[in-house]
């Protein structure tokens, strides 16, 4: 069984063992930036269909950064 990645592991439990609202996604959506919470993320990518993880940007929660991709537009 492959073992979840870093990501993965942050919206499983985000997800299942607290709560989502807590959290802020900032993904790509074609040039800019949009930040929603963790719950309306996976209702508007449809469970990640529409957007998939690798437009994920960076997560946080209550301010402290959890994930951020390496990229220098963030």
């Amino acid at each position: 069984m492959p073992k979840k990645g870093r990501l993965e592991e942050i919206f499983s439990k985000a997800l299942y063992a607290d709560d989502p609202k807590l959290y802020s996604v900032y993904y790509r959506d074609c040039d800019s930036l949009l930040e929603v919470s963790l719950s309306e993320f996976v209702n508007v990518s449809e469970n990640f269909e529409l957007i998939p993880p690798n437009r994920v940007m960076k997560i946080t929660k209550a301010g402290k950064v959890l994930y951020s991709k390496k990229n220098p537009q963030i």
